[in-house]
């Protein structure tokens, strides 16, 4: 619960207070490993997770332990890490989905697109999967594919704001604006404060040169969120409908926002 509730200080300190009794205790090392990572304490976390590996064959803790390698600047041995875990079987489907966005933050991007094509291979009914596969590819610029595989995704689970949103931006990229509009509304509706969904949405509009409702969207976005104003500002400026500011005090003050000089 701590850790669901971003209470990381705390997690750590129960984490640690139940490892004082029991050293290789599994839940607790694997609240303590998350706790470190989401403070980037990456080092810290590494002994625990080995301790709990050199005594049981754990797929999700060799995963958590490639991460935290990663996130420990020893990226070689993350990676490798997580290539023997994805190489178990049966497959533990996040370890290659760990393995695939750590080999995108390398540069390896084609590597990590094959990594999820494997995965889904031997697990071709995953919609997560799936949904990676079309980030990757929206990565990779390869919008077709990623627009066919975010379809298959959006149509066999509709309720989900992530795939609505990725289809969305997939959508945009293509310039089909009016169909990228219609699934970020339905994301909007199934997740009203998404901030970047709606942004995303005004640039649509803009595009449609229906400039009321996009700056309309775009105020909404940022209302209460000021790191939201680049983003804002980019979707004015890029537009063939927007506008252009001089100055990022200029657009805050167009929004609606007191930013000053």
């Amino acid at each position: 619960m701590a850790l669901q509730m971003q209470q990381f200080d705390r997690a750590k300190l129960l984490a640690t207070d139940i490892l004082k009794s029991n050293r290789t205790d599994r839940s607790a090392v694997l609240v303590l490993a998350h706790a470190l990572m989401a403070q980037n304490r990456h080092v810290e976390a590494i002994g625990p997770l080995e301790r709990v590996m050199r005594r049981n064959s754990d797929a999700e803790i060799e995963t958590v332990l490639g991460a935290v390698l990663c996130g420990s600047r020893r990226p070689a041995d993350g990676i490798e890490q997580l290539r023997r875990t994805a190489a178990r079987r049966p497959p533990y489907l996040p370890a290659f989905q760990e393995l695939a966005g750590q080999l995108s933050k390398a540069g390896q991007l084609n590597e990590a697109i094959r990594t999820i094509e494997d995965a889904l291979a031997l697990a071709p009914d995953s919609i997560g999967l799936k949904v990676d596969l079309g980030r990757l590819l929206l990565e990779n610029n390869d919008r077709a594919a990623a627009r066919d595989i975010l379809i298959v995704a959006r149509d066999a689970a509709p309720g989900r704001p992530d795939i609505l949103t990725e289809l969305g931006r997939a959508l945009l990229l293509d310039g089909d604006y009016a169909a990228a509009a219609d699934a970020f509304r339905h994301a909007l509706g199934l997740r009203p404060q998404d901030p970047l969904a709606r942004a995303n949405l005004a640039a649509c509009l803009l595009e449609m040169g229906e400039r009321d409702g996009g700056e309309t969207a775009l105020r909404a976005a940022i209302r209460g969120r000021p790191q939201m104003l680049g983003r804002a500002a980019y979707a004015l400026s890029a537009s063939s409908h927007g506008r252009f500011f001089f100055r990022p005090s200029a657009v805050a003050k167009f929004l609606g926002q007191n930013r000053p000089e």
